[in-house]
């Protein structure tokens, strides 16, 4: 792997994290496209190291809150409190990664699932944005919910931010609060996920590290991610969620065409 396909992946990862287009699938068409030999695990764990240091500072205050308030309440109704939502949420998805990991990337990373998936889950996040009530307060019920859609975010091409706004709107909430659910939410997943993957690096084993490779993701997908979470947050009730639709709806189209 050179500098510019360091580069390149670094700035896909930043920016496709936390918008609703699935980075997974951008990741895994690119190499397509382009022709790149795999990257490494090695600089899979920094990106997503990158984009969990950017979630983690950006939303600091919110997660001392969440920590502070059980011990602040002396554990009355932790059940409902945010940190046990967000808790509550993440197991099923941590549970189904897994059980089907494996099978979903031995059949479920083509092309093809990239395309139908963009599209379709294009489709259920223009309906949640248009069609939902919204009002609701965040409660263990919906943050379970979520969790639940989230297990579908496994499949290259649903997004995982994708999916938990979709149903946050469906369930009620609005699009700042699902949005801040959502990358709240992508926490401990992505925790969990680098975790997993550096187990597998332990099995394995590496040689030949480029640390300026390295390094360069790392920072460069801390530093896109964290403005585009800002960025996001602020204009997501002016833009709303047709525009990302729509790039999906093109970005399937797209590949049906020409892979």
């Amino acid at each position: 792997m050179d500098l510019i396909q360091a580069l390149i992946l670094a700035i896909i990862q930043g920016l496709t994290e936390f918008l609703p287009v699935s980075s997974s699938a951008h990741l895994i068409l690119i190499s397509k496209i382009v022709g790149w030999d795999d990257q490494g695990l090695l600089f899979d764990i920094a990106l997503h190291f990158g984009t969990l240091l950017a979630v983690l500072i950006y939303f600091k205050d919110e997660l001392y809150q969440m920590i502070e308030d059980p011990i602040r309440n002396r554990g009355k109704n932790i059940m409902q409190s945010d940190l046990m939502i967000l808790i509550i949420a993440t197991l099923p998805v941590v549970i189904a990664g897994g059980i089907f990991n494996d099978w979903i990337e031995s059949n479920l990373r083509s092309s093809n699932v990239i395309a139908l998936t963009s599209i379709i889950f294009g489709f259920l996040l223009l309906a949640s944005d248009k069609f939902s009530s919204v009002g609701k307060n965040l409660t263990l019920q919906i943050g379970l919910l979520i969790g639940l859609a989230q297990i579908l975010a496994l499949i290259p091409g649903v997004s995982r931010s994708g999916i938990t706004i979709t149903m946050g709107l469906f369930m009620g909430l609005g699009r700042v609060e699902s949005s801040k659910f959502s990358f709240l939410l992508a926490i401990p997943v992505i925790f969990a996920a680098s975790v997993l993957q550096i187990y597998d690096l332990y099995l394995i084993g590496f040689s030949d590290v480029n640390y300026a490779h390295l390094l360069t993701g790392l920072t460069l997908s801390f530093l896109i991610a964290y403005y585009t979470i800002h960025w996001f947050l602020a204009f997501v009730m002016r833009i709303g969620m047709l525009p990302f639709v729509l790039y999906r709806v093109a970005l399937g189209s797209a590949i049906f065409m020409l892979l």
